[in-house]
């Protein structure tokens, strides 16, 4: 017996005591259809050796009639038993929609700042459901089996003891090789669906990261992965054919065999002075009644009874406390909100002045200074030159430009940020400069070159992206920040860059550089912390970063900021945060058709946009 069966059984119990009635009424109805099985057989031997054989025509079509009439009250009986299967199933699937909205509800008030479940709209509709009709056919043809062979092998009896030798040693047979194939069975059932989950978290969490995986020229390593997990999954389900195969075998031996062995038996059986009729009667018995039975029964539990047991673990599985995997097993913990002290320690306040870059002497230099001189490949002094000239862009042919005759140079080495309403065309700038989208009409350039050209086969060692959702994928730590690192890059080079971008108390808690990573139990903030880590140890000399600290708090993402601000290149930021928009040089003001580039006290001259942004945006309610 599984765990899974040991942890479940006493609940069924409980649950089946609880509906004793019901069981009852529906075990009367079967009793009652299960007399046509008996009087199948029965009347066919009858009319036969009384009937036909003898010479009786009436007799034979007599015993002919009584079956009919059987098999007609055999289906009056049938209605009950769909009735009283109504009082089983129904109060299952309400009992199972509790357990799975009782379990969301826990986790969420437990551990507030956890991921979102997203399977809980699963588990509420489609496991559910899946559950509801796998028990309810289970009761059926378990009920049905039970009831037909008892009808059929006292038919046997009634007939002929003899019979019984014939047909019950393959038929024991057959079901005890079965029931071995279950637990092995239920194990593969389990894995395949293991394995089917873990490819559809993966699929999900490339989709959510698809821009930056094609920003960052990852789409080889991401693919060798989905690749192996394809191949992982196709692994389980060969497991669960084999098994299947097995079932097969069993349900020749059970339901074929004593079949054949009747026929080859007809002439001792003869000798043995046993009647033609009760041969035939036999032979009804086991191709009209038994056997069918059997077959729909092992076809049911095979597939229907396994993947209802793996479908009830999942469902009334226990909430899973704080610090533990949507499986419950360990893993990081999942209270991730990075308060001042833990993401930004003895962080300075921001200079009045935003065109002031930090000195040599301010917090984190010394850091930054290491991490320079760790890179895995060598770095410009500054980074590339980029301009748009002119650029107009829209989606489709018909829609309204999102950017109109844009013109725009930012120096090598520059620090900007680009501010405006939602929608106005900031991250739709990024991708442009990326390379991910082309101009209408207008040019982009970088270092004198479109940005495809620029970038050539290998854009991570010339610019990174990190836009507002970042993608983080199962591994390691160390896995995580060298995702944009072709060289790779030192223990020492990983280190500075944590503690220079704020990573270092994350890391920490999840168990330093080698800790297993599982993006679905770290915060929105956790992940970015992560990809910004990753863009700044990476040779990049041109970073974007769209909106790619708005899951930080204020302290937090001044320190990430200034980490790139005194990181070598060219740094263009999407600003969320009037704070982050003043530590730029320049800030560029999208507003429609208009674009204003100036400092912040220029801006606040000059633009009133900018003036409505800067007065209703607060740092501290931002977040």
């Amino acid at each position: 017996m599984t765990p899974v069966t040991v942890r479940l059984l006493p609940r069924a119990l409980r649950f089946l005591r609880a509906r004793t009635r019901v069981l009852l009424l529906m075990g009367g109805w079967s009793l009652l259809e299960s007399a046509h099985t008996f009087l199948g057989g029965y009347s066919v031997a009858k009319a036969l050796d009384d009937g036909f054989l003898a010479g009786r025509t009436a007799t034979g079509l007599t015993w002919l009639a009584v079956a009919a009439v059987a098999v007609v009250l055999g289906g009056l009986a049938g209605r009950g038993v769909f009735r009283g299967l109504a009082g089983l199933v129904e109060p299952l699937r309400d009992a199972l929609v509790r357990a799975v909205v009782a379990r969301a509800l826990d986790e969420a008030v437990a551990d507030p700042a956890r991921a979102a479940d997203t399977a809980v709209v699963s588990r509420l509709t489609n496991q559910t459901e899946l559950a509801r009709d796998s028990f309810a056919g289970l009761v059926l043809v378990a009920r049905s089996f039970v009831f037909t062979a008892a009808g059929a092998l006292l038919g046997l009896v009634s007939l002929a003891p003899q019979l019984l030798l014939i047909v019950l040693p393959p038929l024991v047979a057959g079901l005890l090789l079965f029931v071995a194939t279950l637990v092995p069975m239920a194990r593969r059932q389990r894995a395949f669906l293991r394995a089917d989950e873990t490819l559809s978290a993966e699929f999900g969490a490339v989709a959510a990261g698809l821009r930056d995986v094609v920003a960052c020229g990852a789409r080889e390593e991401v693919a060798a992965r989905a690749h192996a997990l394809i191949d992982a999954e196709e692994r389980a389900a060969r497991h669960l054919a084999g098994w299947a195969a097995a079932r097969a075998v069993a349900l020749g031996v059970a339901g074929q065999l004593p079949v054949l062995l009747l026929l080859v038996s007809t002439p001792w059986l003869l000798r043995e002075h046993l009647t033609a009729g009760a041969v035939l009667g036999a032979l009804t018995y086991l191709t009209q009644a038994l056997l069918p039975a059997l077959h729909t029964l092992m076809n049911a539990l095979g597939s229907g009874g396994t993947r209802l047991l793996v479908v009830l673990d999942r469902l009334t599985r226990p909430a899973r406390p704080p610090g533990r995997g949507p499986d419950g097993a360990g893993g990081p913990p999942t209270d991730a909100r990075l308060s001042r002290a833990d993401a930004a320690p003895s962080v300075p306040a921001p200079a009045e002045d935003p065109d002031v870059r930090s000195a040599p002497g301010d917090h984190g230099s010394g850091d930054l200074r290491a991490a320079r001189s760790l890179r895995p490949s060598p770095e410009p002094l500054a980074g590339p030159r980029v301009e748009l000239r002119a650029v107009t862009f829209a989606y489709g042919p018909t829609g309204q430009p999102v950017l109109h005759d844009l013109a725009l140079v930012v120096e090598p080495g520059e620090h900007l940020a680009v501010v405006g309403p939602s929608g106005i065309g900031k991250s739709t700038l990024t991708g442009l400069l990326a390379g991910l989208l082309h101009p209408v009409s207008g040019d982009v350039r970088v270092d004198g070159l479109p940005p495809g050209a620029a970038y050539g086969s290998d854009p991570a060692r010339l610019r990174v992206l990190i836009p507002q959702q970042a993608y983080v994928f199962s591994g390691t730590v160390r896995d995580n920040l060298l995702y944009l690192c072709p060289d790779g890059a030192s223990t020492a080079a990983l280190e500075a860059t944590s503690h220079a971008v704020g990573l270092s108390p994350l890391l920490s808690r999840l168990g330093g550089l080698d800790a297993r990573v599982d993006p679905a139990t770290l915060s929105q903030g956790e992940r970015q912390l992560l990809a910004l880590g990753r863009a700044h140890l990476s040779p990049a000399p041109l970073v974007l970063l769209d909106e790619a600290t708005c899951h930080l708090d204020p302290a937090a993402e001044q320190r990430a900021e200034r980490a790139f601000a005194d990181r070598p290149g060219t740094l263009i930021v999407i600003a969320h945060r009037i704070s982050s928009a003043r530590r730029a040089d320049r800030i560029l003001v999208l507003d429609g058709n208009r674009a204003t580039v100036g400092s912040h006290t220029e801006l606040l001259e000059h633009s009133a946009l900018y003036r409505e942004l800067a007065g209703n945006w607060q740092p501290e309610r931002s977040h």
